[in-house]
């Protein structure tokens, strides 16, 4: 199966085109960047396929079936939308889109072309995630009636002043960037339960002054100080849903030096807490006791079990935990806090 992976940045190199040459049924055709040099640098770091810098070049290839679009937020609705339109399967990574609306019309179009299109919620592959899934499922915790996110850092703003920074491409910071993982975890643990109200804050704070923010280091780096820094660097909220109710806080940036990076699922029966992109811990009582425990399993590689079920679904037609539909209900979540956020008051969805 001929596919192709426009962006050749970060995620792509990091997840994407690995998993596409681990997999015996894909076969990588094209790597096409706006940046001549990174395509290049693709085809000769993988050996294999052609270096493009016009994605519609991979559209108009009727070898190619799929593709998986790894670029900023800001092109992700209009390269998916001419992918679909254009017969092709696409997995996009996260957030859909920069807004609840652009992820609305990507779905819009999804359901007009009958093609795929699965976004890159990839811990919905996670082992650790799916084992909880079905700890709940199985009613071990009983009923969950609140769920804890920390999605919080230290000093860790992206490429300050570039793309992840910027509200015009990225459409958000911490929120959007981080926080449409965890939302995603606990919507998809949970059942996917419909969304009825919101309220939340958004901070812009500590990398507002961009040439007196104090760092360490800085992934997708390193800062462009005549750039643009008008993102949330910190969240706060809290989502009613007809399941449980979710808190959340995070932060790119804050001034308390510990991170803090896991969620936490309360029953009436049992709680767990799970370290993000790790294992979990349950803890429970039993015959008067207070019990904890650690499940110990296989953890296999999420972005691999993604890339293999994404082309196992173009065959067998099968419609995964990432499709549109569902992942279009955190994008209005999401949309929810930040209009929350400048309105100052609670939105109602339902």
């Amino acid at each position: 199966m001929k596919v192709a992976v426009i962006g050749c940045g970060t995620i792509a190199n990091a997840a994407h085109i690995p998993s596409y040459l681990n997999n015996p049924e894909a076969e990588i055709k094209y790597f096409c960047d706006i940046i001549p040099e990174r395509a290049q640098a693709a085809v000769e770091k993988y050996d294999c396929g052609v270096a493009v810098t016009d994605y519609h070049e991979v559209l108009k290839d009727p070898e190619v079936v799929a593709v998986s679009v790894c670029t900023p937020n800001n092109v992700h609705p209009v390269i998916a939308i001419d992918a679909l339109r254009a017969g092709k399967h696409v997995l996009c990574e996260k957030p859909a889109a920069r807004t609840y609306a652009e992820a609305l019309e990507m779905q819009k179009v999804q359901h007009e072309t009958g093609k795929i299109l699965n976004i890159g919620v990839v811990n919905r592959f996670n082992d650790s995630v799916n084992l909880i899934k079905k700890y709940i499922d199985s009613g071990k915790l009983g009923n969950i009636h609140h769920v804890y996110v920390s999605f919080r850092a230290h000093r860790s703003i992206p490429g300050l002043g570039g793309a992840f920074t910027t509200k015009a491409i990225a459409g958000g910071g911490a929120l959007i960037d981080w926080g449409v993982h965890y939302l995603d975890i606990v919507m998809y643990c949970c059942g996917d339960p419909a969304v009825r109200t919101v309220t939340g804050e958004t901070f812009c704070k500590l990398g507002k002054n961009m040439e007196e923010y104090a760092y360490t280091d800085m992934w997708a780096g390193p800062p462009d100080y005549n750039g643009i820094y008008d993102v949330d660097d910190s969240v706060t909220g809290l989502i009613r849903t007809s399941g449980p109710v979710i808190t959340l806080n995070g932060a790119w940036a804050q001034n308390i030096g510990v991170a803090e990076q896991y969620i936490d699922f309360m029953g009436d029966k049992a709680g767990i807490r799970l370290q993000y992109g790790k294992d979990f811990t349950v803890y429970t009582a039993e015959h008067g006791a207070l019990v904890e425990y650690k499940p110990v399993f296989q953890m296999r590689d999420h972005f691999q079990n993604e890339i293999d079920a994404f082309i196992d679904c173009i065959k067998t037609g099968k419609k995964l935990p990432s499709h549109i539909d569902t992942v279009v209900i955190t994008a209005q979540m999401m949309q929810a806090i930040y209009d929350s956020a400048d309105q100052h008051r609670e939105i109602v969805l339902d």
